[in-house]
């Protein structure tokens, strides 16, 4: 079958599995739209009988799709080159959203969607208060979301209650904002020691990537972020990006001033062209590592809560979210 049929086909069945309900024709082609699929709903009804045929998916009446076991087996090994490079190219597009202003604190910014039960609710609220007072450079600022949907890519389960964290990626949409080119290019473990990071133990490239390397990190158990925060030492989630030498001055500017706005905390800013805690630069660029927002939430994992955490989830106005105190 054609490539751009397979594509189209593998688009349509991620679109329906996110959906967690029946989901018609109408709605697949609005949500193939915005990421760049422009087919109409006839069309789409057509790709629909195809995953049909193949046992993908199933068709619950007039309420629309539903993926099958066969289907989430397919979606899971199906174009994988065709995956790897989507996490950089979500991340650009949020960069893009991104309007948020330290000076005025207003506009948008990127967030980390993390789910947990509510039973955990309290325990899970404690960690997040002791990690944030313990003087590490986290943003504070959360929304908490009731069962239901949140966004047409997010649903929060019935039990269950959503966490937004900040997205330290909002930093480069703000850099970007600002006129400051900037590319994000790996996430890692960074290896913290007397509250000084040292280096990266272990980095993924975003653009070679198929899932996002903090989930990975996560999911692998590799953090000790509340070792950090209690001794001083231990392992954090941290990302750098790659600006132009030419831009350092300004960009070391907007980085004060998304400091004190307390959107992220700035690891290391290096020299033009040198490596930076142990991760090569290319000639002309300046390493910049930033602190994920997603340790937060970490740091509630390593406390035995189970959390599902989605980091770079989506764009939300800031006025959405709070301080938590």
């Amino acid at each position: 079958m054609d490539l751009t049929v397979q594509r189209k086909l593998i688009a349509i069945l991620r679109i329906i599995r996110e959906s967690h309900t029946p989901i018609g024709a109408r709605l697949i082609a609005d949500r193939l739209y915005s990421r760049g699929y422009a087919i109409g709903e006839r069309a789409v009804r057509y790709h629909l009988r195809i995953l049909d045929e193949r046992g993908f998916t199933k068709r619950l009446g007039y309420d629309g799709r539903v993926i099958t076991g066969r289907g989430i087996d397919e979606l899971s090994n199906a174009l994988v080159r065709d995956r790897v490079g989507f996490i950089i190219s979500k991340i650009e597009r949020l960069m893009c959203d991104t309007t948020f202003d330290p000076d005025t604190k207003q506009g948008s910014v990127i967030i980390n969607m993390s789910v947990i039960d509510k039973n955990d609710f309290d325990k899970t609220m404690e960690i997040l208060k002791n990690v944030i007072h313990t003087g590490y450079p986290f943003s504070p600022y959360v929304k908490l979301i009731d069962e239901g949907t949140f966004s047409s890519d997010i649903e929060i389960p019935e039990g269950k209650t959503g966490i937004a964290t900040m997205c330290s990626m909002t930093i480069d949409g703000i850099l970007l904002k600002n006129g400051i080119s900037v590319y994000p290019k790996y996430g890692g473990i960074l290896k913290v020691k007397d509250k000084k990071p040292l280096c990266f133990e272990d980095i993924i490239a975003y653009s070679g990537t198929s899932i996002d390397p903090m989930r990975i990190f996560i999911s692998k158990k590799m953090t000790r972020v509340l070792d950090t925060v209690n001794t001083g030492s231990g392992k954090l989630l941290a990302n750098l990006r790659e600006i132009p030498e030419a831009a350092l001055a300004e960009a070391k500017e907007v980085l004060g001033s998304v400091v004190d706005a307390r959107i992220g905390g700035i690891a290391e800013i290096g020299e033009p062209g040198k490596s930076v805690l142990n991760v090569a630069v290319d000639p002309g660029k300046v390493g910049v590592v930033v602190y994920a927002g997603t340790n937060m939430m970490a740091a509630v994992s390593e406390m035995g809560i189970r959390v599902t955490t989605y980091p770079i989830s989506t764009v939300i106005d800031f006025k959405d979210l709070e301080k938590l105190e």
